[in-house]
């Protein structure tokens, strides 16, 4: 069983919608222990990164996601879920992060059309399980924000001048920038390649 983590933020119809269509059996929940249990976690995400932490924090699953760590359950961060690994975030002032992985969420730069909304290539840098084979397709993106660097990215994207990570893996967890449950056959494949792990 996948569990979807409902804080109140999310894309979590789509979700749930896409690994329906895969075959696999899923929950969208907020009982810590049916997430705790679960095969493996998906920590999606949608809209301001304050807001997203704030919620998480209030409803107790910052515990959770390092227990989960703890018993090695593969986890997926989706967008927003991604940036919320990391140490902080600078959308609307300065907000902490998970901490999980070192780096800062920054906001794209420069004369460009901000959010970043639509197809992008990712360029794919390892043998992630995850992305296997999917160098150089095309996924969705929605996002104003961006991580500066990881040493544990496993594609990166270039828009408005910046190569950043579109994807991360470290132990157990896994992220994408953008939206697989938006990013048709690709993403229903990395979507698969997860619930395959």
């Amino acid at each position: 069983m996948i569990a979807i983590i409902d804080y109140g933020v999310g894309n979590l119809g789509s979700v749930k919608n896409a690994l329906d269509y895969l075959g696999f059996k899923s929950v969208i929940t907020n009982d810590k222990d049916v997430i705790l249990n679960a095969s493996k976690v998906i920590l999606p995400g949608v809209g301001a990164f304050g807001d997203a932490m704030n919620e998480f924090n209030r409803r107790g699953f910052k515990e959770v996601i390092f227990k989960l760590m703890e018993k090695n359950t593969p986890i997926l961060g989706i967008c927003v879920g991604m940036q919320m690994l990391f140490e902080r975030s600078y959308e609307y002032g300065v907000h902490e992060g998970l901490g999980i992985l070192k780096g800062n969420v920054i906001k794209f730069e420069g004369n460009y059309k901000i959010p970043e909304i639509g197809w992008n290539e990712i360029e794919v840098n390892d043998n992630s399980l995850l992305l296997k084979g999917l160098d150089k397709k095309y996924v969705y993106f929605v996002h104003s924000y961006h991580v500066d660097e990881s040493a544990y990215a496993t594609s990166y994207a270039f828009y408005a001048g910046v190569r950043y990570p579109a994807s991360i893996r470290y132990k157990n967890v896994y992220a994408t920038q953008f939206h697989p449950e938006k990013s048709g056959e690709v993403g229903l494949k990395i979507l698969k390649n997860f619930g395959e792990l």
